[in-house]
């Protein structure tokens, strides 16, 4: 009697720090109820991905499948989705019962699991996710659907700043996250300054993206029109020093965003924070509605897909690749793999 052997399919692992290899796994089969089963098409490559490989990432064990910016299609009509279906990934996996859950935030869940981070991502064959993590991408391609989930992290920081028409806007460090953030600052009409330490990014911003408002870390910014400051500073970098000397940058009664995180303290003066009446919002991961705009921009074209994708590679060249990508991120947005 012939048996038929096992699919598999190849995974893009990360053993160790430093070290990224294609491993093979059974190509699953099923999903558990409520779960619908995927094919992945594409992986957007991100910071955290960066950090996994390079070992600076705080919360994460080796060996590890990455990959959570994802684009996929339905393998079973089930739950609603139709085989075939392409679909966006919300990679943050909520408990549902936690404070921060039943009230609507389920993007800051006390017991939150990322894919990629906490359980194995995306960057293989299949895998199989919540029913209530997808959103329908019909109409984007694969490759744009595989940006939708970093643009989201800027829409939402930008949603919980509250700015509007006319507000002055600093967004320091310009990657993709800053890029994202900047992007969706200037769809609600403010006019958005853009600060990096790289004149490589600054210029890449100015050049793709029509941002004429740039400042080198260590040019003077408060003066002239900039005298009062910012109604809203968002932060991008992931550098602690950045953070702090961001505070300045605030007009009384503005707001800073902290859409990056570090590890470690971060201080300011007390009497200043209070005299200007600053508020500090932490901006975590993103919500459905964040995603929803995200789509929609790129439907519209509002948002230029091809201007943000940098690269794109096959799962098969990312071993030899990802550590000149890593080092070589002042020259990229996106790198995208492909299945």
């Amino acid at each position: 009697m012939n048996i038929s052997p096992t699919p598999v399919m190849t995974c893009g692992t990360c053993i160790e720090p430093g070290r990224f290899e294609l491993s093979t796994r059974d190509l699953p089969q099923s999903a558990p109820d409520g779960w619908v089963l995927l094919d992945i098409k594409a992986i957007g490559i991100c910071g955290t991905d960066y950090h996994i490989f390079e070992g600076k990432h705080p919360f994460l064990e080796y060996p590890r499948v990455i990959g959570h910016e994802l684009s996929a299609r339905v393998v079973t009509s089930t739950d609603g989705w139709d085989a075939g279906q392409l679909v966006v990934v919300n990679p943050y996996l909520s408990c549902g019962t936690c404070r921060a859950c039943l009230r609507g935030k389920p993007n800051c869940c006390s017991q939150i699991e990322v894919l990629g981070v906490h359980r194995d991502g995306g960057m293989c064959g299949r895998i199989a996710v919540p029913a209530g993590n997808l959103y329908d991408a019909e109409g984007l391609s694969e490759l744009e659907a595989a940006m939708v989930e970093f643009l989201a992290i800027g829409a939402h920081a930008v949603r919980r700043s509250e700015i509007g028409q006319g507000d002055r806007v600093l967004v320091t460090g310009v990657g993709p996250i800053g890029i994202g953030t900047a992007l969706f600052a200037r769809l609600q009409g403010a006019e958005v300054h853009l600060l990096d330490i790289s004149a490589t990014r600054l210029d890449g911003a100015r050049d793709k993206f029509g941002f004429e408002q740039l400042h080198k870390v260590g040019d003077p910014i408060l003066h002239g029109d900039l005298a009062d400051g910012f109604d809203a500073v968002f932060d991008a970098t992931g550098n602690g020093k950045a953070i702090e000397a961001g505070f300045p940058m605030l007009a009384h009664g503005g707001s800073y965003v902290l859409v990056s995180v570090v590890k470690g303290d971060i201080s300011f003066v007390d009497s200043e924070f209070h005299k200007r009446e600053m508020r500090i919002i932490g901006s975590r991961n993103a919500l459905g509605e964040d995603f929803a705009q995200v789509i929609a921009a790129l439907k519209s074209g509002e948002i230029d897909s091809q201007a943000l994708c940098s690269e794109v590679l096959s799962l098969n060249d990312v071993p030899e690749r990802m550590a000149q990508l890593a080092e070589n991120r002042d020259n990229l947005i996106k790198a995208i793999v492909t299945l």
